[in-house]
Protein backbone atom coordinates (compact mmCIF):
# COMPACT_ATOMS: atom_id res chain seq x y z
CA UNK A 1 0.00 0.00 0.00
CA UNK A 2 1.75 3.30 -0.72
CA UNK A 3 1.37 6.41 1.07
CA UNK A 4 1.64 9.95 0.46
CA UNK A 5 4.66 11.89 0.77
CA UNK A 6 5.20 14.10 3.82
CA UNK A 7 5.44 16.93 1.69
CA UNK A 8 1.94 16.61 0.48
CA UNK A 9 0.39 15.60 3.68
CA UNK A 10 1.41 19.03 5.26
CA UNK A 11 0.83 20.90 2.02
CA UNK A 12 -2.68 19.23 2.35
CA UNK A 13 -3.05 20.05 6.20
CA UNK A 14 -2.14 24.06 5.95
CA UNK A 15 -4.83 23.94 2.77
CA UNK A 16 -7.61 22.68 5.15
CA UNK A 17 -6.40 24.70 7.98
CA UNK A 18 -6.66 27.74 5.53
CA UNK A 19 -10.00 27.05 4.51
CA UNK A 20 -11.29 27.01 7.42
CA UNK A 21 -9.57 30.22 8.49
CA UNK A 22 -11.24 31.29 5.39
CA UNK A 23 -14.52 30.05 6.49
CA UNK A 24 -14.49 31.42 9.72
CA UNK A 25 -14.01 34.91 8.72
CA UNK A 26 -16.69 34.75 6.25
CA UNK A 27 -18.98 33.31 8.65
CA UNK A 28 -18.01 36.36 11.70
CA UNK A 29 -18.55 38.67 8.91
CA UNK A 30 -21.97 37.41 8.28
CA UNK A 31 -22.44 37.74 11.92
CA UNK A 32 -21.68 41.91 11.72
CA UNK A 33 -23.18 42.29 8.82
CA UNK A 34 -26.47 40.94 10.28
CA UNK A 35 -25.77 42.57 13.47
CA UNK A 36 -25.17 46.03 11.60
CA UNK A 37 -28.55 45.28 9.62
CA UNK A 38 -30.59 44.99 12.79
CA UNK A 39 -29.41 47.71 14.43
CA UNK A 40 -29.77 50.05 11.11
CA UNK A 41 -33.29 48.54 10.86
CA UNK A 42 -33.91 49.22 14.70
CA UNK A 43 -32.94 52.81 14.71
CA UNK A 44 -34.56 53.41 11.21
CA UNK A 45 -37.96 52.09 13.02
CA UNK A 46 -37.35 53.87 15.97
CA UNK A 47 -40.00 56.90 16.27
CA UNK A 48 -39.09 60.49 16.04
CA UNK A 49 -39.27 62.07 19.17
CA UNK A 50 -41.34 65.64 19.07
CA UNK A 51 -41.42 69.33 20.65
CA UNK A 52 -44.83 70.02 20.49
CA UNK A 53 -45.34 73.90 20.35
CA UNK A 54 -49.04 74.99 21.54
CA UNK A 55 -51.16 78.07 21.55
CA UNK A 56 -51.69 81.44 20.22
CA UNK A 57 -50.09 83.27 17.20
CA UNK A 58 -47.04 83.27 19.44
CA UNK A 59 -46.63 79.21 18.86
CA UNK A 60 -45.95 79.77 15.59
CA UNK A 61 -43.97 82.88 15.30
CA UNK A 62 -45.97 85.30 13.91
CA UNK A 63 -44.65 88.34 12.19
CA UNK A 64 -46.59 91.45 9.82
CA UNK A 65 -45.70 92.02 6.54
CA UNK A 66 -46.87 94.07 3.28
CA UNK A 67 -49.34 91.47 2.94
CA UNK A 68 -50.70 90.84 6.60
CA UNK A 69 -49.52 88.67 9.40
CA UNK A 70 -47.70 85.46 8.14
CA UNK A 71 -46.46 82.58 10.57
CA UNK A 72 -42.35 82.55 10.27
CA UNK A 73 -39.84 80.00 11.40
CA UNK A 74 -38.87 82.87 13.77
CA UNK A 75 -40.86 82.46 16.33
CA UNK A 76 -39.87 80.99 19.86
CA UNK A 77 -40.26 77.43 19.36
CA UNK A 78 -38.26 77.74 16.28
CA UNK A 79 -35.43 79.92 18.39
CA UNK A 80 -35.90 76.81 21.40
CA UNK A 81 -35.98 73.95 18.97
CA UNK A 82 -32.60 75.02 17.17
CA UNK A 83 -31.32 74.62 20.67
CA UNK A 84 -32.52 71.57 21.79
CA UNK A 85 -32.85 69.37 18.50
CA UNK A 86 -28.37 69.62 19.55
CA UNK A 87 -29.44 68.33 23.12
CA UNK A 88 -31.28 65.84 21.87
CA UNK A 89 -30.13 64.45 18.39
CA UNK A 90 -33.34 63.36 16.00
CA UNK A 91 -35.86 65.61 17.71
CA UNK A 92 -38.20 67.24 15.25
CA UNK A 93 -40.60 70.25 16.25
CA UNK A 94 -44.37 70.24 15.42
CA UNK A 95 -46.32 73.52 15.70
CA UNK A 96 -49.94 73.61 16.00
CA UNK A 97 -50.48 76.86 17.26
CA UNK A 98 -53.52 79.07 16.21
CA UNK A 99 -53.29 82.78 15.51
CA UNK A 100 -56.17 84.54 17.32
CA UNK A 101 -56.81 81.25 19.54
CA UNK A 102 -58.33 82.22 23.08
CA UNK A 103 -58.89 79.50 25.54
CA UNK A 104 -62.43 79.12 24.40
CA UNK A 105 -61.48 78.34 20.80
CA UNK A 106 -58.37 75.94 22.03
CA UNK A 107 -61.25 74.02 23.19
CA UNK A 108 -64.07 74.36 21.47
CA UNK A 109 -62.21 74.99 17.82
CA UNK A 110 -63.82 77.24 14.95
CA UNK A 111 -60.72 79.62 14.09
CA UNK A 112 -58.41 76.95 12.60
CA UNK A 113 -58.51 73.75 10.48
CA UNK A 114 -57.16 70.79 12.51
CA UNK A 115 -57.87 67.56 10.45
CA UNK A 116 -59.64 64.79 12.09
CA UNK A 117 -59.79 67.47 14.83
CA UNK A 118 -62.41 70.29 15.54
CA UNK A 119 -60.10 71.76 17.95
CA UNK A 120 -56.51 72.20 19.04
CA UNK A 121 -56.54 70.99 22.29
CA UNK A 122 -58.32 67.86 20.36
CA UNK A 123 -55.49 67.68 17.51
CA UNK A 124 -52.71 67.94 20.61
CA UNK A 125 -54.19 64.94 22.38
CA UNK A 126 -54.13 62.75 19.42
CA UNK A 127 -50.76 63.68 18.82
CA UNK A 128 -49.77 63.16 22.04
CA UNK A 129 -51.60 59.66 22.09
CA UNK A 130 -49.48 58.41 18.56
CA UNK A 131 -46.13 60.18 18.66
CA UNK A 132 -43.51 60.21 21.58
CA UNK A 133 -43.16 63.76 22.92
CA UNK A 134 -40.29 65.61 25.01
CA UNK A 135 -41.49 68.56 25.26
CA UNK A 136 -44.51 70.98 25.30
CA UNK A 137 -44.49 74.55 25.21
CA UNK A 138 -48.17 76.51 25.98
CA UNK A 139 -48.57 79.86 25.64
CA UNK A 140 -52.64 80.87 25.40
CA UNK A 141 -54.98 83.50 26.99
CA UNK A 142 -53.93 86.51 25.85
CA UNK A 143 -56.28 86.99 22.59
CA UNK A 144 -59.00 86.56 25.63
CA UNK A 145 -58.42 90.08 26.21
CA UNK A 146 -55.94 91.82 23.70
CA UNK A 147 -59.40 92.97 21.96
CA UNK A 148 -60.13 94.90 25.13
CA UNK A 149 -57.89 97.23 24.28
CA UNK A 150 -58.56 99.96 21.02
CA UNK A 151 -55.43 102.60 19.73
CA UNK A 152 -57.87 104.34 17.95
CA UNK A 153 -59.14 106.16 19.96
CA UNK A 154 -57.25 105.14 22.78
CA UNK A 155 -59.37 103.61 25.15
CA UNK A 156 -59.27 99.97 27.63
CA UNK A 157 -62.50 98.22 27.88
CA UNK A 158 -62.07 97.20 31.81
CA UNK A 159 -65.37 95.15 31.85
CA UNK A 160 -64.31 93.58 29.07
CA UNK A 161 -60.94 92.76 30.61
CA UNK A 162 -61.99 91.07 33.38
CA UNK A 163 -64.62 88.89 31.72
CA UNK A 164 -61.69 87.75 29.66
CA UNK A 165 -59.58 86.66 32.62
CA UNK A 166 -62.50 85.04 34.08
CA UNK A 167 -62.78 82.67 30.85
CA UNK A 168 -58.98 82.30 31.14
CA UNK A 169 -59.70 81.06 34.94
CA UNK A 170 -62.05 78.31 33.91
CA UNK A 171 -61.04 77.53 30.29
CA UNK A 172 -57.01 76.92 31.38
CA UNK A 173 -57.26 74.35 33.63
CA UNK A 174 -59.71 72.28 31.67
CA UNK A 175 -56.58 72.32 28.93
CA UNK A 176 -54.04 71.47 30.91
CA UNK A 177 -56.03 68.69 32.77
CA UNK A 178 -56.54 66.81 29.26
CA UNK A 179 -52.73 67.80 27.97
CA UNK A 180 -51.37 66.61 31.21
CA UNK A 181 -53.79 63.47 31.10
CA UNK A 182 -52.44 62.36 27.29
CA UNK A 183 -48.75 62.95 28.00
CA UNK A 184 -48.31 61.45 31.00
CA UNK A 185 -46.34 62.46 34.15
CA UNK A 186 -42.66 62.36 32.52
CA UNK A 187 -43.58 64.79 29.56
CA UNK A 188 -42.89 68.41 30.92
CA UNK A 189 -45.05 71.02 29.76
CA UNK A 190 -43.93 74.35 30.23
CA UNK A 191 -46.18 77.50 29.80
CA UNK A 192 -45.29 81.10 29.80
CA UNK A 193 -46.93 84.83 30.68
CA UNK A 194 -47.06 87.71 28.73
CA UNK A 195 -45.38 90.70 27.60
CA UNK A 196 -47.28 93.99 27.34
CA UNK A 197 -47.26 95.85 23.88
CA UNK A 198 -49.67 98.43 24.76
CA UNK A 199 -47.37 100.05 26.97
CA UNK A 200 -46.02 101.42 23.61
CA UNK A 201 -48.77 103.95 23.46
CA UNK A 202 -47.14 105.94 26.43
CA UNK A 203 -45.57 107.80 23.49
CA UNK A 204 -48.40 108.71 22.54
CA UNK A 205 -48.94 111.86 25.35
CA UNK A 206 -50.80 112.22 28.10
CA UNK A 207 -53.47 109.87 27.04
CA UNK A 208 -51.32 107.17 25.78
CA UNK A 209 -49.58 107.35 29.05
CA UNK A 210 -52.90 106.64 30.98
CA UNK A 211 -54.15 104.07 28.74
CA UNK A 212 -50.09 102.25 29.26
CA UNK A 213 -50.60 102.87 32.87
CA UNK A 214 -54.29 100.92 33.03
CA UNK A 215 -52.95 98.11 30.06
CA UNK A 216 -50.27 97.25 32.85
CA UNK A 217 -52.56 96.56 35.70
CA UNK A 218 -54.54 94.76 33.27
CA UNK A 219 -51.47 92.93 32.60
CA UNK A 220 -50.37 92.41 35.81
CA UNK A 221 -54.12 90.87 37.01
CA UNK A 222 -53.70 88.62 34.21
CA UNK A 223 -50.55 87.25 34.58
CA UNK A 224 -51.21 86.50 38.22
CA UNK A 225 -54.51 84.43 36.75
CA UNK A 226 -51.70 82.46 34.73
CA UNK A 227 -49.32 82.22 37.32
CA UNK A 228 -51.82 80.96 39.74
CA UNK A 229 -53.44 78.08 37.21
CA UNK A 230 -50.13 77.25 36.05
CA UNK A 231 -48.88 76.56 40.24
CA UNK A 232 -51.60 74.71 40.33
CA UNK A 233 -50.81 71.97 37.83
CA UNK A 234 -46.65 72.34 38.92
CA UNK A 235 -45.96 73.53 35.01
CA UNK A 236 -42.79 76.11 35.43
CA UNK A 237 -43.42 79.22 33.74
CA UNK A 238 -41.32 81.38 31.27
CA UNK A 239 -40.99 85.00 32.91
CA UNK A 240 -41.71 86.66 29.55
CA UNK A 241 -42.99 89.74 31.48
CA UNK A 242 -39.95 89.59 33.36
CA UNK A 243 -37.97 89.66 30.51
CA UNK A 244 -39.42 92.68 28.96
CA UNK A 245 -39.68 94.69 32.43
CA UNK A 246 -43.40 95.36 31.87
CA UNK A 247 -43.29 96.75 35.73
CA UNK A 248 -40.32 98.91 35.35
CA UNK A 249 -40.49 102.72 34.65
CA UNK A 250 -36.98 103.40 35.39
CA UNK A 251 -35.97 105.41 32.53
CA UNK A 252 -33.11 104.42 29.79
CA UNK A 253 -30.64 107.84 29.53
CA UNK A 254 -30.36 109.64 26.29
CA UNK A 255 -33.48 108.24 25.17
CA UNK A 256 -35.74 109.31 27.90
CA UNK A 257 -38.44 106.36 27.82
CA UNK A 258 -38.97 104.06 30.64
CA UNK A 259 -37.18 101.33 30.07
CA UNK A 260 -40.63 99.04 29.91
CA UNK A 261 -41.84 101.46 27.25
CA UNK A 262 -38.36 101.38 25.50
CA UNK A 263 -38.40 97.11 25.51
CA UNK A 264 -42.04 97.55 24.31
CA UNK A 265 -41.28 98.95 20.93
CA UNK A 266 -37.86 97.27 20.54
CA UNK A 267 -39.00 93.66 20.91
CA UNK A 268 -42.11 94.13 19.09
CA UNK A 269 -43.59 95.44 15.89
CA UNK A 270 -45.64 98.87 17.64
CA UNK A 271 -43.41 100.83 16.74
CA UNK A 272 -43.18 99.83 13.59
CA UNK A 273 -44.63 102.46 10.86
CA UNK A 274 -47.46 101.19 8.39
CA UNK A 275 -48.01 98.75 6.92
CA UNK A 276 -45.71 96.58 9.59
CA UNK A 277 -47.02 98.42 12.24
CA UNK A 278 -48.23 99.18 15.08
CA UNK A 279 -48.58 96.20 15.55
CA UNK A 280 -48.37 93.67 19.00
CA UNK A 281 -46.38 90.77 18.50
CA UNK A 282 -42.26 90.55 18.57
CA UNK A 283 -39.80 90.75 16.38
CA UNK A 284 -37.30 88.58 15.50
CA UNK A 285 -35.41 89.72 19.01
CA UNK A 286 -38.24 89.56 21.18
CA UNK A 287 -39.12 85.67 20.09
CA UNK A 288 -35.68 85.09 20.85
CA UNK A 289 -35.83 86.92 24.45
CA UNK A 290 -39.29 84.89 24.86
CA UNK A 291 -37.17 81.73 23.79
CA UNK A 292 -34.35 82.40 26.22
CA UNK A 293 -36.97 82.52 28.92
CA UNK A 294 -38.24 78.85 28.13
CA UNK A 295 -34.39 77.54 28.11
CA UNK A 296 -34.35 78.64 31.63
CA UNK A 297 -37.19 76.17 32.69
CA UNK A 298 -38.04 73.71 29.82
CA UNK A 299 -35.90 70.18 29.99
CA UNK A 300 -36.95 67.97 27.46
Amino acid sequence: MMREPRSQSREFQCAAKRKEAHMRIRFLSLIVLVLLCGATLAHAAAPPTYYLALGDSLAIGLQPSARGDVATNQGYPDDLYAVFRFLKPGLKLEKLGCSGETTTTMIHGGLCNYAGSGSQLAAAVSFLQTHKVALITLDIGANDVDGCVNLSPLNIDMTCVQEGILSVSGNLPLILTELREAAGPNTPIVAMNYYDPFLAAWTLGPTGQALADESLSAATTFNGVLEGVYKAFDIPVADVAKAFHINDFAPVPIINLPINVFLALTWTWMGAPAPLGPDIHPNAAGYAVIAAEFAKVAKP
